[in-house]
């Protein structure tokens, strides 16, 4: 009864989810391309046999490579399905399907609507899905598991907050984790948290991020980067909503010769918006679009690119994680310390709580309060090389301690497989 409630909303909130997407398209007529997808309506003829991973946008994605890479090792005559929901997320797995080959495709995920989950299902049969990170969704989850479709939660996380806002809904929520037939928690705590809402079959396996090696070709590109620019540069990456004006007011304050800020918006749709706010406090800039290094002017770079975070970070002195400023619960620092790049992160960081609290305590990271303390910080350390050459080292060896999150996951996934080669579907 609560699933049919939620599912009632759902169809009576499409008028929205429709005005929402259009305004979306504003900045990105992107969303508002294969939107038949977003309701399970396919013209692609599926392979006979397909294994689905869905990953909802840019950073889940990436995180998701290592394990792409072991699917299609591991079952060598089977395709694989990648879903997501925003059209950075598609654009990033494009860049996939190019590495990986035809046996990758790519799909918007539908809307958790009973029929649209039920076309999906049913067009592309899938032996097996796994679930990136934190996508519970509720018709999704119960329609796999008629399908006789082993469904698996991997790489997941829960924080504290999160898990706050579960609890308020637990009558629809503990069913569906209760339908999952594994979940692979990043950390212990995480395995807590999801089996106090209803998870089971809850195993610990680290976070996938870890394994994700960055592009020899993006470290080069920021290492001759370096070379070239020959000057002090703090990054600010993955920067959101209301950050920028601290980072820019407090960058302009700082009293460091011939220092640039290389920016980075975590959203491309804020690239001009984000501009607008240097060209306000008239600090000379330039766009990494341009294509031309910053001249020795320059005070501000603007990344507004897709896919060069690995040659920020390997560009950069020291780097701002962006949403851990403001609460936003802060972008993960794995990318910048497999990069071998000193880390700053503000207040906010339990959206990857364990991970930062292990970057701290490795000598890979500094907690600073704000960005006024991020710039004061930032000119401490360029005056200490050898102190920024052990938080290299230390994040080096961080990002290599953790790995192995993707071993642990296709043992799980074996393990699913063995239940599915004859599943019949089931009634719910």
């Amino acid at each position: 009864m609560i699933r049919l409630v939620y599912s009632l909303v759902f169809y009576l909130a499409q008028p929205l989810i429709w005005i929402r997407l259009a305004w979306r398209a504003r900045k990105q007529p992107e969303y508002l391309q294969h939107v038949g997808e977003r309701y399970g309506f396919h013209s692609q003829k599926p392979p006979a046999r397909l294994l689905w991973l869905h990953a909802v946008s840019v950073g889940e994605t990436r995180a998701a490579e290592p394990l792409i890479k072991a699917l299609l090792d591991e079952y060598p005559d089977h395709s694989l399905l990648l879903t997501h929901m925003t059209p950075t997320g598609r654009a990033v797995g494009a860049e996939l399907i190019g590495k990986y080959g035809p046996r990758l495709l790519q799909a918007y995920l539908p809307y958790d609507l009973p029929d649209a989950c039920a076309r999906f299902l049913d067009h592309f049969t899938p032996r097996i899905g796994l679930l990136m990170e934190t996508e519970i969704w509720p018709n999704l989850i119960s329609t796999g598991r008629q399908c006789g479709i082993a469904m698996l939660l991997v790489n997941a996380r829960l924080s504290a907050k999160s898990q706050h806002g579960y609890q308020r809904f637990l009558p629809l929520v503990r069913p569906a984790l209760e339908k999952l037939s594994i979940v692979a928690a990043q950390t212990a705590a995480d395995a807590e948290r999801l089996t106090s809402i209803g998870a089971r079959d809850v195993h610990i396996t680290g976070n996938l991020k870890f394994d994700v090696t960055p592009a020899p070709e993006k470290l080069q590109l920021g290492a001759d980067w370096r070379q070239a620019l020959a000057r002090p540069i703090w990054l600010a990456a993955s920067t959101r909503e209301g950050e920028e004006p601290f980072i820019l007011d407090a960058f302009s304050r700082l009293d460091l010769p011939g220092a640039l800020l290389l920016l980075v918006p975590r959203h491309p749709q804020r690239f001009n918006e984000v501009a607008a706010m240097i060209e306000e406090r008239k600090l000379p800039f330039c766009r990494r679009s341009e294509r031309n290094l910053p001249s020795t002017g320059t005070r501000v770079w603007l990344g507004d690119s897709m896919g060069e975070m690995p040659a920020y970070f390997a560009a950069a002195d020291v780097a701002l994680i962006g949403g851990t400023l403001l609460p936003f619960g802060g972008q993960n620092l794995i990318e910048a310390a497999a990069c071998g790049c000193p880390v700053l992160v503000g207040p906010h960081t339990y959206n990857f709580a364990q991970a930062t609290e292990d970057a701290l305590a490795c000598g890979a990271a500094r907690r600073i309060a704000d960005a006024e303390d991020a710039a004061s910080t930032v000119k401490v350390l360029m005056t200490e090389p050898k102190t920024l050459e052990n938080m290299r080292a230390a994040a080096a060896g961080f990002s290599q301690e953790h790995r192995g999150a993707t071993a642990r996951t296709i043992a799980l996934v074996r393990k699913a497989m063995a239940t599915t080669a004859a599943a019949p579907r089931t009634t719910d």
